[in-house]
C-alpha cells in the first residue's frame, strides 16, 4: 500500500536498467523502503549493477523479472510475476529506445523496431497495469513522455511520433482509470543526461535524471498528471505551437 505520506511499499520499473527510472525509484527509497521489481531484458549487461544500485538506495528487497518489451504475449506473465507477493504500489514505464534520428527514417526495420518498443510495447503494459491496478483499487502509474512527442520535429520525427503516441494514451488511460482509483502521471523531459543522450550534443535546459525523479515523486505526491522537467519547458513548448509552420521548419532545432 502507499502510505500516508505517499511512499509506497513496492516499485516496479519497466525498463530495469533506465537510468531515470532507477532514479525515480531512488528517490522514492530516499525517503522511505520498499520492494524493488526491475523488468528487464535477461541478457542486459546492466542487470546486475542495477539490482545492486537499488539495494544500496536502501531497498528492503531486490528482484529482476525477465521483460522484452516487444513480446507483446509475455507481458501479463511479466506483470504476474511483479505482483507476486503483493501488490505494485508505484509502476514506472521508463523503457524506450532513441536510435539515429537520421537512419531511422530511412531503414524500415529499425522505424517499426522503435513503434513497436516505445509505443506498442508501452500500450501493452500499460492495459495490464491498468487492469491489475483497477482491481486493487489504487496505484500509481509514472509514464516516461518526452517533449519531443508534444511538438513533433523535423529533426528527430520517427523518436517524436513514438512519444507522441505514448503521451496520448497515458494522458487518456489516466482519465479513463481515475474512477477506479487508480493514478497516471506523464512526464515531458526535454533532453536528460543519461547514456541514451551521451552522444547527442547537450541542448538548452537539459537536466540531470535526479532532477527529474525529484519532479516527478513530488508531483505524483501531490496528485498532478502532467509536469514538464523542467518545468520551464512547458513555456517553451507552448510558444513552439504557436509558430507559423512555415517558420518553425527553418529553425534549428
Amino acid at each position: 500500500m502507499i502510505d500516508a505520506t505517499g511512499n509506497p511499499g513496492k516499485i516496479l520499473v519497466l525498463g530495469g536498467s533506465s537510468e531515470i527510472g532507477l532514479a525515480i525509484a531512488t528517490e522514492y527509497l530516499s525517503h522511505a523502503p520498499a520492494e524493488v521489481v526491475l523488468a528487464g531484458r535477461g541478457d542486459d549487461p546492466r542487470a546486475t549493477s542495477s539490482v545492486e544500485l537499488m539495494e544500496a538506495a536502501g531497498a528492503s528487497g531486490v528482484r529482476w523479472v525477465d521483460f522484452d518489451a516487444t513480446a507483446f504475449t509475455t507481458h501479463a506473465e511479466v506483470l504476474g510475476s511483479a505482483w507476486e507477493g503483493g501488490d505494485v504500489d508505484v509502476a514506472i514505464v521508463a523503457f524506450g529506445l532513441l536510435g539515429d534520428a537520421e537512419e531511422l527514417w530511412q531503414d524500415q526495420a529499425k522505424a517499426v523496431e522503435i513503434a513497436q518498443v516505445n509505443y506498442t510495447g508501452a500500450v501493452s503494459v500499460g492495459v495490464l497495469l491498468g487492469q491489475r491496478m483497477a482491481q486493487q483499487g489504487y496505484g500509481q502509474i509514472i509514464a516516461m513522455s518526452s517533449a519531443a512527442g508534444e511538438v513533433v520535429r523535423r529533426s528527430n520525427f520517427v523518436y517524436g511520433s513514438t512519444k507522441a503516441g505514448l503521451d496520448g494514451f497515458y494522458r487518456n488511460l489516466g482519465q479513463a482509470l481515475e474512477p477506479a482509483g487508480v493514478k497516471v502521471l506523464v512526464i515531458r523531459p526535454g533532453q536528460v543526461r543519461t547514456r541514451m543522450s551521451a552522444g547527442v550534443k547537450e541542448a538548452p535546459l537539459t537536466v540531470n535524471k535526479e532532477d527529474v525523479a525529484k519532479l516527478a515523486v513530488n508531483a505524483a505526491r501531490d496528485g498532478k498528471t502532467l509536469i514538464w522537467a523542467p518545468p520551464l519547458f512547458q513555456l517553451v513548448m507552448m510558444v513552439l505551437k504557436h509558430i507559423p509552420g512555415p517558420i518553425f521548419r527553418k529553425l534549428p532545432i
